[in-house]
């Protein structure tokens, strides 16, 4: 991996010469594990003209949520407590003369942009904008191993609570267990935190699990993840608790189903991001649920649970291939509940078999 990530650390060396820029601060701390292996706790990452350096405030760990650092990668650990490690790299940059430093804005606050200005004042602070988001858009293939393992253990996770018994159990207790059994399977940990709806709660995106308890004839709705090497996945799935559904549940699973392959089936290389968001929201808005609707219908994945690229009605640009992103329409009645499907794909081409799905737990209606 070391020629991996030194190989990345090349091209954005080459990107900021081209804007004549000498060196990058990389701040972000998962733009810092894409380009050293690790993140230890508030570390940052210069890329210079010649060499590169990882700052760290303490000593990395070595731990599973750190990563595995670049071993041919320089590591300066700071001698006193309380510095911050962005200083100590634009203090090295201007101590080597660089006449620029690329940063990255939006993750800097005012204050440590003014630190890094009064340390060096000769050197030219320039906006590294999202290149290094940019460049991790596109995944290799050890990227996308890691992301199916990941996969493999949120459904793994999943199974095994569906052949549990679920009724007059907690939404808060569903989802521990949840979140002990992605770690029992080998996951780092969730990928974000696990979401449980029941009965009204049921199809509401990004729920926050309350004690309300499992009842028959509920709406259950589950969206978990696993991080695993630092890459995370998503699923999501509806399901009945009960032998027989409601005819309106039916109707409804339905529908979110049909808008979910539709968007599955127009994730190919070239397309534009908001006509797969169209093909999912169209099959919905035309049943009605246009109010209902959640901003996007799908995301990037990788180092992070929500990344570029968005799947929304104004997002602009196109899918390429080995691109990893989520698909996850869903409708919430007020007061009755609703349904949720979120698989994560890869964007593959036709010739290659299309999309390649990554969540494979079943999307039946299954009576629980």
């Amino acid at each position: 991996m070391s020629d991996v990530y030194a190989a990345r650390r090349s091209l954005l060396r080459d990107r900021c010469a081209a804007a004549g820029n000498a060196a990058a601060l990389i701040t972000r701390p998962a733009n810092v594990r894409y380009l050293s292996g690790a993140s230890p706790l508030g570390a940052v990452l210069l890329v210079g003209p010649a060499e590169d350096m990882l700052f760290c405030a303490g000593a990395p760990t070595g731990e599973a949520d750190e990563g595995r650092l670049d071993e041919r990668l320089d590591v300066s650990v700071l001698g006193s407590p309380g510095g911050d490690p962005a200083v100590a790299a634009a203090d090295l940059a201007a101590s080597l003369r660089a006449e620029s430093l690329a940063v990255e804005e939006h993750h800097l606050t005012v204050g440590r942009h003014r630190a890094l200005r009064s340390v060096a004042p000769k050197l030219r602070l320039a906006d590294l904008g999202t290149a290094v988001e940019q460049q991790r858009l596109v995944k290799d293939e050890e990227e996308i191993a890691c992301l199916r393992i990941a996969a493999e253990i949120a459904d793994q996770a999943l199974g095994e609570l569906l052949e549990s018994i679920l009724v007059g159990r907690t939404e808060r207790h569903l989802a521990l267990e949840l979140e002990r059994r992605l770690v029992d399977h080998g996951a780092d940990g969730p990928a974000f935190p696990t979401s449980v709806g029941t009965g009204p709660h049921s199809g509401r995106s990004r729920h926050r699990p309350s004690d309300r308890r499992v009842e028959e004839g509920d709406f259950l709705t589950v969206c978990l993840g696993a991080n695993y090497r630092g890459y995370r996945c998503e699923i999501g799935r509806t399901f009945v608790i009960g032998t027989s559904p409601a005819d309106w549940q039916i109707e409804l699973y339905d529908l979110v189903f049909t808008a979910q392959r539709a968007g599955r089936e127009a994730l190919l290389p070239g397309a534009a991001y908001r006509d797969v968001d169209h093909a999912a929201r169209s099959v919905l808005d035309s049943a009605g649920h246009s109010e209902a609707l959640a901003p996007s219908t799908g995301h990037g994945v990788g180092l992070e649970i929500d990344e570029d690229p968005q799947l929304a009605p104004t997002a602009m640009g196109k899918l390429d291939a080995c691109v990893p992103v989520t698909v996850e329409p869903g409708v919430h009645l007020p007061g009755r509940g609703g349904v949720r499907i979120d698989d994560t794909l890869v964007v593959r081409p036709e010739a290659d078999g299309g999309p390649e799905l990554l969540t494979i737990t079943t999307k039946e209606l299954l009576a629980l």
